[in-house]
């Protein structure tokens, strides 16, 4: 898996970097939308959920505290989200690759991954730049940022290149996994924390692949360093999602071309 992306970089570059680019082609304000979308939401979520609704995070902290863990579940639900709905159309826009050519196939799902990460970066860099303006400190503790982002971006690999393959067999899943971003998202601590819910209902949370890197990112950007053990077994298990989907990916292939 990692030889296949390491000699095909350059490909894999260029192809997402023109998927970026794409999304923007003919904007006048081009790239600059990814910045600007992402700050406007940043705007409406403190003032539809701190200013219409008066709500605190946990029932204690100012409006923009709320607005900031609120985005902070946001951004990393839309990297999850973006790759869920995007990944399983990947093989069929570019069925020409399939038929015609030949083409390291297992590099379209990751273009669909880097373009997300890319974009969730953005929010990122927001969330950061916030924190620090609110808590009027640089913590150390916002070094660990990519240790949060890799195990979520390993499982999102995973889910894409699994995604991407089934859905030439069964089309059906095309039609599921916006309704499944929708469950995800109501279904991880994004717009309360995990103390607000019953207990008998925390294990059914914690199942959700979101959980672990929102509460995680929570705690750096508040100053904490992040569950080092949490961490490491999440990624242990990104890993091997992301084996398993490049594995059905390249197992399933061969019949691409036929179905497609």
């Amino acid at each position: 898996m990692a030889s296949s992306l390491f000699r095909n970089r350059g490909l894999l570059l260029n192809m997402t970097r023109r998927e970026i680019w794409g999304r923007y082609k003919g904007a006048s304000m081009g790239l600059l939308w990814s910045l600007v979308t992402p700050l406007l939401m940043l705007v409406v979520y403190t003032t539809v959920f701190g200013g219409i609704f008066q709500a605190r995070w946990g029932g204690t902290g100012s409006t923009v505290e709320f607005a900031l863990q609120l985005f902070c579940g946001m951004t990393l639900h839309g990297l999850l989200a973006e790759c869920l709905t995007r990944s399983p159309n990947k093989l069929f826009d570019h069925a020409n690759y399939v038929k015609k050519v030949v083409f390291p196939l297992e590099i379209l799902p990751v273009i669909v991954v880097i373009s997300a990460l890319f974009h969730a970066l953005i929010g990122v860099f927001i969330l950061v730049t916030a924190s620090i303006i609110i808590h009027k400190a640089v913590f150390l503790s916002l070094l660990a940022v990519p240790a949060v982002l890799a195990p979520l971006t390993l499982l999102c690999l995973g889910v894409s290149w699994f995604l991407s393959a089934t859905t030439v067999y069964l089309r059906d899943i095309n039609q599921l996994t916006g309704l499944l971003a929708t469950l995800l998202l109501f279904l991880a601590p994004v717009f309360y924390p995990v103390s607000m819910i019953p207990e008998p209902y925390r294990p059914l949370i914690r199942l959700n692949p979101l959980t672990i890197p929102i509460e995680q990112l929570r705690l750096v950007i508040g100053g904490q360093w992040p569950d080092w053990g949490v961490l490491a077994m999440y990624g242990a298990l990104s890993l091997a999602v992301a084996c398993i989907g490049y594995a059905w990916f390249q197992k399933t292939r061969k019949g691409f071309a036929d179905v497609l």
